[in-house]
């Protein structure tokens, strides 16, 4: 049994938000004159985070505010639930993915430095259209290229509360690690840098939003997915009204 009154009632509302709600969203919730202290809801998330311990689903602040979300290590079997194929990204993405969250402020020619080969459009649409990232400013060289930093969706979608969370470079030995630290599967030797591999998020929720994400690789021409890009949600609930 619950401790703390809230705790109840932030389950319920965690539940049905099918997003990540901050605690002042939490307290919006409540009429004016039955609305709790912060303090009173932050007692109550930290009661219902115990009361999940041990069960197949638990309480995770990530850099939007706090879901309820299905645990790791339960995710394939629950991805089962629905017929979409699992989302797929390119090698050549993830790189460029990485390199963005681990060198922000950074800009498309000092990654192609890096990786020494030219980034697609289709890649860069792609991060761009999930939202992952953004662009942060201007380097003072002759054309001011724009800065790129990721965004909090992308913190969100990694189930991470800050660019903190990210394992640090020390702790990686190349991109395989990182792939496998943000739960993205390691792609096998034998594949070129254009293949693609399955992803799947840190958890899957209870209604299937989302299909299959577009192939990208680095051939300017190369033809993308004509499925829309789409990723697994992470958020034990209904779709919200623009299907996220």
């Amino acid at each position: 049994m619950s401790a703390h009154p809230l705790t109840s009632v932030i389950e319920a509302v965690l539940l049905a938000a099918g997003r990540p709600l901050s605690v002042s969203q939490i307290l919006e919730l409540f009429d004016e004159g039955q609305r709790p202290p912060a303090g009173d809801v932050q007692a109550a998330l930290a009661d219902l985070s115990r009361s999940l311990e041990g069960r197949g689903v638990e309480l995770r602040e990530v850099a939007s505010g706090w879901r309820v979300q299905i645990r790791a290590q339960y995710a394939d079997v629950v991805s089962r639930l629905w017929q979409e194929r699992p989302s797929r990204y390119s090698r050549a993405l993830l790189e460029t993915m990485a390199l963005i969250a681990y060198r922000q402020p950074i800009t498309r020619s000092e990654i192609e430095d890096i990786r020494g080969v030219s980034v697609s459009s289709t890649i860069m649409r792609t991060l761009q259209e999930r939202n992952w990232i953004r662009v942060v400013g201007h380097r003072e060289v002759p054309g001011h290229p724009e800065l790129l930093g990721t965004t909090r969706e992308f913190l969100d979608y990694f189930g991470l509360k800050s660019l903190d969370d990210l394992p640090t470079l020390a702790e990686l030995q190349d991109l395989d690690d990182i792939k496998e630290q943000l739960e993205l599967p390691r792609v096998p030797e034998a594949d070129t840098e254009g293949a693609t591999a399955p992803v799947r998020g840190v958890a899957a929720a209870s209604t299937p939003l989302l299909a299959e994400e577009e192939a990208a690789v680095d051939d300017e021409d190369a033809e993308a997915d004509e499925d829309p890009p789409v990723a697994p949600t992470l958020v034990a609930g209904p779709p919200d009204s623009q299907g996220r």
